[in-house]
């Protein structure tokens, strides 16, 4: 057997013995890329569900969202829909329908390497175009961009407090019961760190999202030049901040994020103040975070669940579980936030006032 047929768990375990410690960054970014290139894991017969599955008012909001900064933007041509991270294309297809509706029909740019949920996107949605990351965007024409639950599954590295050094935290090999075992390593991080981390106590950890501030100043900077506008909504946090975030879920409950690597979802808190500073350096404005359910109700979602109730009584109850599952802040309301860029030049978004 090949070393590309072992399970992941075993491969990750002959890199360790062969080569030493992997970070932290590194395994759970092995992990996801596998995770996500072997399955689909939305849905009920999956490990969670995210908010455009749980009702059309989100996409439909989203869409009008950008649609509306579109229109009060001059209606610019060769606007392009982009999603990082579309899942099963759900979003995407209540996003474009609401969007057709404001006179926009932007053609859809999907950033997705899983081949599986790739299937799944082309099935829903008509003359889509993927693509492996945001440099094979359109160059041409303004973007606008949706990014849900995207950041959440990229690697951050992790640092701990060890006396009075900070060190990586690294991955070494597994225990007996088949866990791996995260401790810190040797390589001393000298810079880079908030100025809260000199008080920082004895096995605090920072966690710094490396590969997410790239691509969001890489994104944010296509949009400085192209014109635009994009909507990030995670669950996360203004940092910076001290803790572990790193979670796993598997089959709708927590798991161990150390143990059966690529077969459960592994993700951390976003830190928007990062994914802020990237769009603001790159000149765009930003608007907010506020908390998802704030945003959805000054979209409008209470008329629209009122309207789709009427329509439908018979799913009167669905439709109003579903509004309380989104805005509630005992649900995803306050832990789930939004975040607004756009273009100096383009009109302020809906969804972001006082």
């Amino acid at each position: 057997m090949s070393a590309d047929d072992l399970p992941l768990a075993d491969r990750l375990a002959r890199q360790i013995a062969s080569g030493g410690p992997i970070s932290v960054a590194h395994y759970i970014g092995e992990a996801n890329q596998h995770y996500y290139a072997s399955r689909d894991p939305l849905g009920a017969d999956g490990d969670f569900t995210t908010a455009p599955e749980i009702s059309q008012m989100f996409g439909e909001l989203v869409g009008l969202c950008l649609a509306d900064i579109w229109m009060r933007s001059g209606r610019r041509p060769e606007a392009a829909y982009v999603e990082l991270g579309p899942g099963r294309g759900t979003l995407a297809a209540d996003a474009l329908r609401a969007m057709e509706r404001a006179a926009l029909a932007p053609k859809a740019h999907l950033v997705e390497t899983s081949p599986s949920l790739r299937d799944r996107q082309s099935a829903l949605l008509q003359h889509v175009i993927h693509h492996d990351g945001i440099d094979s965007l359109p160059d041409q024409g303004p973007l606008l961009v949706v990014a849900n639950e995207f950041f959440d599954a990229l690697p951050v590295r992790q640092c701990i407090r060890v006396g009075d050094e900070w060190r990586e935290r690294v991955v070494i090999a597994r225990e007996e019961a088949g866990r791996f075992i995260p401790v810190a390593g040797y390589r001393r991080i000298a810079s880079g760190l908030p100025p809260m981390a000199e008080e920082a106590p004895e096995g605090a950890i920072i966690e710094s999202p490396i590969m997410g501030a790239e691509i969001a100043y890489a994104l944010a900077h296509r949009i400085a030049r192209q014109g635009g506008a994009a909507i990030l909504i995670d669950y996360g946090y203004e940092g910076p901040a001290l803790g572990d975030t790193l979670q796993a879920v598997k089959a709708h409950r927590f798991a161990d994020p150390f143990a059966d690597p690529g077969e459960v979802d592994l993700t951390t808190h976003v830190d928007f103040t990062v994914l802020g500073n990237m769009a603001r350096q790159a000149g765009l404005r930003v608007h907010g975070p506020v908390g998802q359910g704030d945003f959805l109700r000054q979209l409008g979602i209470d008329a629209r669940a009122e309207q789709l109730a009427r329509s439908a009584p018979a799913r009167a109850q669905d439709v109003e579980s579903a509004r309380h599952r989104l805005t509630d802040e005992t649900e995803m309301g306050t832990l789930f936030k939004a975040m607004a860029w756009t273009h100096p030049d383009w009109a302020d978004p809906a969804g972001f006032g006082t």
